[in-house]
């Protein structure tokens, strides 16, 4: 019952993030180009997992360089760092790139509050996941892993929070989900480039 009651909260949150935060986007497309030129992409879509393990293409604002490699994990770059953009440092440590995902949310692939959509490739965290029946939810722009540690959780670690997630899924909960993201995002909280995490969800451009 509350999936759907999700659903709806889901479309109105953003339905109004896009309106209200379209003069963000606007600024940060123009950051973009100011220092990529104007041919630049400003958006990076990557092949993600989605609700049932069903695949959907998610939108990020581009942090990283061009030549950055395609679908790899942050921590198997070398020197990840050297990748990143000037724009792209700002984006990351506040979260900003992430954006592009509300568009994501009112399409229906993902909702404000779940786990977040592994890469199609990250075949160990699906497979944690399964244990706890978190592919069976829709994937989130936040959720109660990235609460609790976000880049430097190990896998199985972020699976067992996701998992949890799972089963405490209410209204409430997703509140406190909600509130706590804003919290350490505003403390820019867990936020690792490289280093051994095995839990780093992404490389994003």
């Amino acid at each position: 019952m509350y999936l759907r009651c999700k659903r709806g909260i889901d479309i109105l949150l953003s339905g109004v993030g896009l309106v209200v935060l379209s003069p963000v986007f606007l600024g940060v497309v123009m950051a973009i180009k100011l220092e990529d030129g104007w041919k630049a992409p400003v958006f990076f879509a990557q092949k993600r997992v989605g609700n049932h393990k069903t695949y959907f293409q998610l939108y990020k604002f581009r942090s990283m360089k061009l030549d950055t490699p395609h679908d790899m994990p942050t921590h198997l770059l070398r020197d990840p760092e050297q990748y990143i953009t000037k724009v792209g440092k700002v984006l990351r440590r506040t979260s900003l790139d992430e954006l592009p995902q509300i568009w994501n949310i009112l399409k229906g692939d993902m909702s404000v509050i779940g786990p977040r959509p592994a890469l199609w490739n990250q075949e160990d965290l699906l497979a944690e996941r399964d244990k706890y029946g978190a592919n069976d939810v829709p994937p989130g722009l936040t959720g109660w892993a990235q609460i609790n540690g976000r880049d430097e959780l190990e896998i199985d670690v972020k699976a067992r929070f996701d998992g949890e997630y799972v089963e405490k899924l209410s209204f409430p909960f997703d509140v406190k989900c909600f509130f706590g993201t804003i919290f350490r995002v505003l403390r820019s909280d867990g936020v690792v480039e490289g280093g051994t995490g095995a839990g780093k969800e992404n490389m994003e451009r």
